[in-house]
């Protein structure tokens, strides 16, 4: 079964494009199709990994360590299918492709154009992942950006191109609007209307819409789009504004039926749908009780877009723990401007049940997160650190645990080095360290994205004043024989004046292989140890 669905949006950016893909993926998963997802970005990077946080959100790291768009992040979280560099298709990629076989002479000296050149290797990667597992379904295309780009045009036509080659009966197009809702309180069709328009006009007509808005549509609305719009009218969608969690869309648009419209385009069989784990994942977010509060210690916090994973991660957590988690982001810089963090972190009824310190890069707010790290420990806090977070306890250990100001090496350091370890991993787990106690297992397969490595030379350093190295991973291709993956603060059931219940950071990042029915096992060790 070769079927294709474009997921388009309009009217503006940040609808939700991806969160409505993967429901989709997860309703036709429910169905027992295999799904995969495509992503096409439209920017000229070749990849998400240079690009700054705040402008384009996080990047989402792949097994095979492609950097890509954090919709990738809703593709795992959603859905079962397989996610490598394939699934992340970039104007950058795209034009790098064709120049290099220009050069090489495969077009045989033809003038190389937009089109067919750069759509036919825009539709040949879309086909590629389509056909890389024989049982593939249905293959899911978001193209990014909004109808109307001026970037996004190739890929529109290159989907007009593959809708027209498949047939009508096995690509559609899934196209998501906006319905703002005025001061009167009416809900206004227009810009749904003008962003048909600007589809009809890429030469593709919208076999589905799901409309962004408020509140749900009543039968006049989704009538008048239809009407305007050439769509059948049970094939207008509603996409409300849901105060639980983006995990009740896929319920949200089974109940409208999407399922069952969707098949019927695709010249599918009408097949039963279960939705049980959807309704498994709601079920919990109802049952939670109580509540702890998290401190988030990191360099992007302005924007939830910067640690989507981190905070799915949390929430996912929070589910299995039955507990509400609330989330107080705090600005490094704020505790460098202070001598005492309680002033910053608190020791009366607002304070923190436990420190979290995720990833980023560069030194600026490091000294901020050391006090944070500095709090957690001296005040028995559990604390947990993801990349950046674990060098914010090393570097706290040695001043003010060994009380080594600096290390030699790093006062003449120039070259801080920029070689990126990218993907999964197999991580070894020592006995009688928190990380076994989570993963329960020997070794684990967790995915990287960091420059550095904790340095051999002052491990024992480290180790003889009680500083626990609780998992190593070995790769040569880092120039050193053991890499630490884990460390951990003295435990406090040991004989040690440094004990602490759970102090634990990681080389890698766990978060991106965490999902809702499945939370990641440090996330939901470290909920657990702040809700005691």
């Amino acid at each position: 079964m070769d079927k294709f669905i474009f997921v388009s949006g309009g009217v503006c950016s940040s609808l939700g494009k991806g969160v409505a893909a993967s429901s989709i993926g997860a309703l036709l998963e429910s169905m027992g199709l295999n799904v995969r997802m495509v992503k096409c970005d439209p920017y000229i990077n070749v990849d998400a990994g240079t690009m700054n946080p705040y402008q384009h959100g996080e990047v989402y790291v792949t097994d095979d360590g492609a950097e890509t768009d954090l919709d990738l992040g809703n593709y795992a979280r959603f859905t079962k299918g397989r996610l490598s560099q394939a699934n992340s298709i970039t104007t950058g990629k795209v034009y790098e492709a064709v120049i290099s076989k220009e050069r090489e002479g495969k077009y045989q000296g033809n003038c190389v154009q937009v089109i067919p050149h750069i759509t036919d290797e825009i539709k040949s990667r879309i086909l590629a992942v389509a056909e890389e597992d024989s049982d593939t379904d249905v293959t899911i295309i978001e193209i990014g950006g909004t109808v109307g780009d001026i970037e996004s045009i190739p890929f529109f036509e290159a989907a007009r191109q593959l809708i027209r080659e498949q047939g009508r009966k096995n690509a559609i197009s899934v196209h998501l609007t906006l319905i703002p809702e005025v001061v009167s309180g009416e809900l206004k069709t227009k810009p749904t209307q003008h962003s048909v328009k600007s589809m009809l006009e890429t030469g593709i007509q919208p076999d589905i819409l799901i409309c962004r808005s408020p509140k749900m549509l009543d039968e006049a609305t989704c009538r008048k789009i239809a009407l305007f719009t050439n769509v059948d009218q049970d094939a207008v969608f509603s996409s409300p504004h849901v105060d639980t969690t983006i995990y009740q869309i896929p319920i949200v648009f089974f109940d409208q039926k999407l399922d069952e419209v969707i098949l019927r385009k695709l010249n599918i069989e009408n097949r039963r749908a279960d939705m049980s784990i959807w309704h498994t994942i709601m079920n919990r977010y109802f049952a939670r009780q109580g509540k702890i509060r998290i401190g988030i210690v990191g360099k992007y916090l302005d924007s939830n877009d910067t640690y989507t994973s981190l905070f799915e991660a949390l929430f996912h957590a929070s589910l299995e723990c039955c507990v509400n988690v609330e989330l107080e982001k705090i600005d490094p810089s704020s505790l460098e401007k202070t001598d005492d963090a309680d002033t910053v972190l608190g020791k009366n009824a607002a304070n923190v049940d436990g420190i979290l310190v995720p990833g980023g890069t560069g030194e600026c707010g490091i000294n901020g997160m050391v006090k944070a790290a500095a709090w957690a420990r001296e005040n028995k806090k559990p604390y947990f650190g993801i990349s950046l977070g674990m060098y914010v306890m090393i570097i706290d250990w040695v001043r003010n645990v060994i009380k080594k100001k600096e290390l030699e090496e790093q006062i003449k350091a120039e070259n801080n080095g920029r070689t990126m370890r990218l993907g999964v991993g197999k991580t070894i787990i020592k006995e009688g360290t928190h990380i076994m106690a989570a993963y329960g297992s020997e070794y684990v397969t967790e995915r990287h994205r960091h420059c550095f490595v904790f340095t051999d030379r002052y491990q024992d350093n480290m180790t003889n004043s009680g500083l626990k190295l609780a998992a190593y991973n070995s790769d040569n291709s880092m120039q050193a024989s053991s890499i630490v993956e884990c460390i951990e603060w003295p435990h406090s059931s040991e004989a040690s004046s440094t004990g602490h219940p759970w102090g634990v950071g990681v080389q890698f990042n766990p978060e991106f292989k965490s999902k809702p029915i499945a939370a990641s096992p440090l996330f939901r060790e470290f909920i657990t140890r702040c809700n005691r």
